[in-house]
């Protein structure tokens, strides 16, 4: 498991508001687009590089596509950087001020300290 690799993930779909479309509206084939295309160019590796830090695991790639940010902050994504993602993701679905932040909060509740590992 590459948690560099998931937080760069993180890191530059939140930086594109094309990106964010993408993965807003078809996760799945966004995230496999970005670790084929992009994950090696973004971290400078040569094509013969083909070593397990250039993939997701299978846990990271199906709590990718499913948005399951409890599980990446589970698995050690950086809480922050999963926080200002999601609210570009679905802040707009909620009507009252702050109430993404608040269900964000409240689903990551249960974690207490110390909490998972987020060094990378």
């Amino acid at each position: 498991m590459s948690k560099y690799l998931l937080n760069k993930f993180l890191y530059t779909v939140d930086r594109d508001p094309e990106l964010v479309e993408r993965y807003r509206e078809s996760p799945r084939e966004t995230v496999s687009w970005w670790e084929t295309e992009r994950a090696g160019e973004l971290l400078n590796a040569i094509p013969a590089e083909a070593t397990t830090w250039l993939r997701f695991t299978d846990e990271e790639r199906e709590a990718l596509a499913a948005h399951d940010y409890v599980k990446l902050f589970e698995l050690g994504a950086h809480p922050f950087l999963t926080l200002t993602l999601f609210i570009a993701l679905f802040e707009r679905d909620h009507a009252e001020p702050l109430a993404f932040q608040r269900q964000y909060a409240a689903e990551l509740a249960h974690f207490s300290l110390p909490y998972p590992d987020i060094t990378t």
